[in-house]
């Protein structure tokens, strides 16, 4: 059998095999909390991103795009409960996050550092179009979040509310989201092999791949670096 039917083989049975329970009970809760903790750190210190993902990326990617979606939906529960309710209608932002990452793994998309960068903005994007409604209809536009500054800066241009929150998020959101799915792949590398095995994720050796995440951090946080200085 050639490498490639091989390869094809492993991700269709990764595709079909039942995930053990053992593995759901241990990766759950663990990926709620770094997204919490990730969540409250950002918010601490002010941070042109959120942060709060990271956790939903490690297990969409690991043990499939609707357990993700749960990880997602109780980091947004929990957090309420932690720090108001102004972060329980974005459950469908993490959630739709999760979808994305979850499900273009396992179409193969992310099997290169570029593919699977690119991904990464796909998420990005995705979580601003479902985030940037809430944002205007149901807070009028602000949250408190570092974004509401180059929302303001936006709207003093002569641009409309709508145009502003997404022209802020959407700088914001794809330097979270970059900076979320490297951060989450070099987890990934950390886990059991007999966890992460059949998923199709980028390959490379020692200090290589290495590398590649760390570009892939660096460019998140240097986008993010952009957001925090751009005018307000």
């Amino acid at each position: 059998m050639s490498s490639s039917s091989t390869t094809q083989a492993g991700a269709a049975r990764r595709r079909t095999k039942r995930i053990p329970l053992t593995y759901v009970v241990a990766l759950v809760p663990v990926a709620v909390a770094l997204n919490i903790v990730g969540g409250q750190i950002n918010t601490i210190l002010h941070l042109p991103t959120f942060l709060d993902m990271i956790g939903t990326a490690v297990v969409a990617i690991v043990l499939g795009p609707w357990w993700g979606a749960l990880v997602g939906a109780m980091t947004n529960l929990v957090s309420s409960f932690i720090s108001g309710p102004i972060g329980l209608p974005f459950a469908v932002v993490n959630v739709a996050g999760a979808l994305v990452w979850g499900y273009t793994v396992r179409w193969g998309w992310g099997k290169k550092f570029w593919s699977f960068g690119l991904i990464n903005v796909g998420v990005g994007i995705v979580c601003s179009i479902f985030a940037v409604p809430i944002y205007v209809f149901v807070f009028g536009g602000a949250t408190g979040h570092f974004s509401d500054m180059m929302t303001a800066a936006f709207l003093a241009m002569g641009q409309n509310l709508i145009v502003s929150v997404f022209s802020s998020n959407i700088l914001v959101s794809l330097a979270d989201k970059i900076i979320s799915g490297f951060v989450a792949l070099a987890i990934i590398e950390a886990l059991p092999e007999n966890l992460t095995q059949g998923l199709e994720l980028p390959k490379s050796e020692g200090m290589g791949k290495v590398v590649w995440i760390a570009g892939g951090v660096v460019l998140g946080v240097l986008i993010a670096l952009i957001v925090a200085f751009l005018p307000k």
